[in-house]
């Protein structure tokens, strides 16, 4: 028995009836497109795991495991089998062409789901690779399946109404402004993140500081629309992609690559603590190793200038003599260039500021070698304690404003109180009296 005598049986066996003949002839068409799927889905996703796994390749066979290709394929195929074998089904009339269309439709849908897929399977490879640890293609993965998804779209609503893509293609420019009012975010945010990348503006992993937008800590993610940056109170705040390339933020990324940080904090003197030093209080400040050399190197070239003055001008008054202040900052100067965490390669200095109603400002400005932060405020506290501590042995007081404790102290001594209100009272007065437009009073 030949091929055409069992095809000649097996129509012989067709129920006559029509309802009959499409239930078989459907329920054939679908027993075989879920063996071919079977077989894509299975047996071609094995193979293909056992082969890239054998040649190294593991974390993309766990990839596109993970990310579901093979079985989007097998669906793909499953529908693909249902397109083409429809027309074969008798008595369907236009329904069959209505199937056909939706069967085509989804295996296009299935076919951009996978390519969609693999695209999620080359990031998540990505992000396993060390230099995920600095750049990410996460907006890039994005767009492209974007471009993709608007792709099937096009694609799926020519098959659904029967019109050349081309056809939809020329609809859209006359939609363009639409297009361009609803995807204006996307667009703004496609631009941004390219421009980021390029420019290499912004790494996973950055410290960044955005007041405006309340973020204080490390980028943890880019994507197309959003950054995502953990605070350091461990909170997440997220951040539109434009922002970051339209509106200014401070990175601090820079710092930690050139191995030192800066420390620009000031000390505020008390204005009437500032005085001359004398030759026994010169004397005794020989015994600071950091201060003798400069001490002996100021005290000959004070010498020298004094010298030159002539006989009438031996008054303190008109001779050059050396200041608490200028020795602290010499000493300030010294301590800073023995200390073995401060960078000597950049800028170091202690300067002297505008005086205010706070005191004097001496502003502290050196670069540690260490970056982190525990490192960073250790080393800043070491230098201001001793900075602070050091003060009394030159004569000088840090500027502080009343507290409520000296307050009450003065009240709880009488005496001292009564002193001190008084002296308070007059000064007012007198002062009163020398202010321009007191006169009359004064009189």
């Amino acid at each position: 028995m030949n091929f055409d005598d069992l095809l000649d049986l097996f129509q012989q066996r067709i129920p006559a009836h029509p309802w009959a003949q499409i239930s078989l002839y459907v329920l054939a068409l679908v027993v075989i497109a879920a063996i071919a799927q079977w077989l894509v889905a299975r047996v071609v996703g094995r193979i293909v795991y056992r082969v890239l796994s054998l040649s190294g390749n593991r974390t993309w066979a766990a990839a596109l495991m993970r990310h579901r290709i093979y079985r989007r394929l097998g669906y793909a195929i499953f529908l693909a089998v249902i397109t083409l074998g429809i027309s074969e089904v008798p008595n369907l009339g236009h329904f069959s062409q209505g199937i056909e269309r939706l069967a085509h439709s989804g295996t296009w849908i299935s076919v951009f789901l996978m390519l969609s897929g693999l695209l999620g399977a080359w990031q998540t490879v990505f992000s396993g690779s060390r230099r995920a640890q600095t750049r990410s293609i996460k907006g890039y993965v994005q767009v492209a399946q974007l471009a993709l998804w608007l792709i099937c779209g096009v694609l799926v609503l020519s098959i659904l109404i029967d019109r050349s893509p081309l056809w939809m293609l020329s609809g859209i420019g006359a939609l363009s402004a639409v297009v361009l009012l609803v995807f204006k975010d996307t667009l703004l945010s496609l631009v941004a993140s390219t421009q980021l990348t390029s420019n290499d503006m912004l790494r996973i992993g950055d410290w960044i500081e955005m007041p405006q937008s309340n973020a204080d800590g490390y980028v943890v993610d880019i994507a197309l629309h959003t950054v995502k940056v953990k605070n350091w109170d461990n909170t997440v705040t997220t951040v539109p992609t434009y922002k970051l390339f339209s509106e200014s933020y401070r990175n601090y990324r820079h710092m930690f690559e050139s191995g030192a940080r800066r420390i620009k904090r000031t000390l505020r003197i008390d204005a009437t603590s500032v005085r001359f030093l004398e030759d026994d209080e010169i004397h005794a400040l020989m015994r600071f190793r950091l201060l003798h050399d400069y001490l002996e190197i100021k005290q000959a070239q004070v010498e020298q200038a004094n010298r030159s003055l002539a006989e009438s001008e031996n008054d303190r008054v008109n001779r050059r003599r050396l200041t608490n202040v200028g020795t602290f900052r010499a000493y300030g100067i010294a301590y800073l260039r023995a200390h073995p965490e401060i960078h000597h390669d950049l800028l170091l200095n202690l300067r002297m500021m505008e005086p205010d109603s706070q005191g004097i400002p001496i502003e502290v400005y050196c670069f540690t070698t260490l970056t982190g932060w525990t490192d960073y405020e250790r080393i800043q506290g070491d230098i201001f304690d001793h900075l602070l501590a050091i003060l009394p042995e030159l004569g000088l007081r840090l500027y502080q404003s009343p507290s409520g404790a000296d307050l009450s102290g003065l009240r709880a001594n009488p005496v001292l109180g009564g002193q001190h209100a008084a002296m308070a009272v007059a000064a007012a007065d007198a002062g009163m009296e020398r202010a321009p437009g007191n006169e009359n009073r004064a009189a």
